[in-house]
């Protein structure tokens, strides 16, 4: 291992900050870990060479040639399900897998570990089982459940990135869903504080909407689908538009959106000025219901992957800018839970696990000519707005010097 102080990497293409990839130096202070200067030339070039023969033992030159270099990755949605549920992803294995993918930085969900981090202490219990068990930086979101308003600022105080509640039964029975109600007392909470509320965004429209597809083939996805509508979705970003009108100075953010008939609702909030951010995941933008065979269970998540052509208009809305940003919303369970020999799709653990897959699954169908995506814009996708979206832009999301 080298002792010098200081490494140089560079490359002739590197991802700079509004930027193609270019000819460039990054200079990091190994003590530090940070950033301390960026100069525009790549040291492999002729003129350069003399750096090949540069003696000084405080500096180390990897030249890494024609590969890219790009910023860390910031996923904002992810379920690193420790403690509580530790086989099912705990810290170890979960920031690892992100590692490998280029993710320097996840923001773990308040579920589906036991404690939720809906109080100030459960923060404390999750942070104290991640100590030394993580290859990532990790954030953490908290989370509000019914009654728990008065825990909402002492965890902006100590540190959460925001809160996430579902407007639909989160599948797991220590984070109920909250109503209309509930949400006015929360936000009222909230309004004034430098945070963000995440919306699980479905909301039924009855209590007996699931009712009625009991009876159907358990193992067809059709049954699934037609389980969870797009009206689902619809129906719960027009209640949380509603709400924004409220109590605007509070931004709100859709978690994992999937069904394109809500674009039209979000496209007018924001052209209202209403403070809404909108993030969709890896596989709404590269699987479609029309290639998933029934009895395959591992396809099963919520809201569920839909068809072709509402892939598209995802894509279209990521593109125009009124989808902010891409994460992977990872969320593993322990195999018998996923009903995979049963091929029981109703009855699995709904949830897709890609942490670490995002950046090789969004590069490989965007830059297909019918999507036309630049590697400039995923990684604006992936890193620079998730950072954004987790308040951590001051220190991730681009390449740039430390000052």
């Amino acid at each position: 291992m080298s002792t010098s102080q200081y490494l140089k990497v560079t490359s002739r293409n590197v991802l700079l900050p509004s930027a193609d990839p270019q000819p460039a130096t990054i200079t990091i202070n190994r003590t530090s870990g940070k950033i301390v200067s960026i100069e525009l030339c790549y040291l492999g070039d002729s003129e350069n060479l003399h750096w090949r023969n540069y003696c000084d033992p405080n500096i180390q030159v990897l030249d890494v040639g024609d590969e890219h270099i790009l910023p860390g990755l910031v996923d904002a949605h992810v379920h690193l399900n420790e403690p509580g549920r530790t086989d099912w992803e705990g810290f170890w294995t979960g920031t690892r897998a992100a590692a490998s993918g280029g993710i320097t930085t996840v923001v773990d969900m308040p579920l589906n570990s036991i404690p939720p981090t809906t109080t100030v202490e459960n923060l404390e219990t999750k942070r104290k089982s991640a100590q030394g068990q993580c290859w990532t930086d990790v954030g953490f979101w908290g989370g509000v459940i019914p009654g728990n308003q008065k825990d909402l600022k002492p965890l902006v105080a100590c540190g959460v990135k925001g809160f996430k509640c579902f407007l639909i039964e989160s599948g797991v029975e220590e984070f109920p869903c909250v109503s209309e109600h509930d949400l006015r007392g929360h936000m009222k909470e909230l309004e004034h504080e430098p945070t963000v509320l995440l919306f699980h965004a479905e909301l039924e429209s009855s209590p007996d909407f699931t009712c009625s597809h009991s009876s159907a083939n358990p193992t067809l996805y059709e049954t699934f689908l037609a389980s969870r509508p797009e009206d689902l979705e619809v129906n719960a970003i027009a209640l949380i538009t509603r709400l924004q009108e409220e109590y605007p100075l509070l931004r709100c953010h859709i978690v994992h959106l999937s069904a394109s008939p809500a674009l039209g609702i979000i496209r007018a909030a924001k052209k209202k000025g209403l403070r809404l951010t909108v993030e969709t995941c890896f596989h709404y933008l590269c699987l479609s219901a029309d290639n998933i065979p029934n009895g395959h269970p591992e396809f099963k998540c919520c809201p569920p992957i839909r068809n072709e052509t509402n892939c598209d208009q995802l894509w279209k809305a990521l593109l125009d800018g009124d989808i902010d940003c891409v994460v992977s919303d990872h969320s593993p369970c322990v195999l018998e839970l996923k009903k995979v020999e049963e091929g029981d799709i109703m009855a699995a653990w709904g949830g897709i696990n890609s942490l670490g897959l995002g950046l090789s699954l969004l590069w490989t169908e965007g830059k297909k000519p019918r999507r036309g995506a630049t590697l400039s814009q995923i990684v604006e996708w992936m890193s620079k707005r998730t950072a954004e979206h987790a308040g951590l832009d001051a220190v991730k999301g681009s390449l740039a010097g430390w000052s």
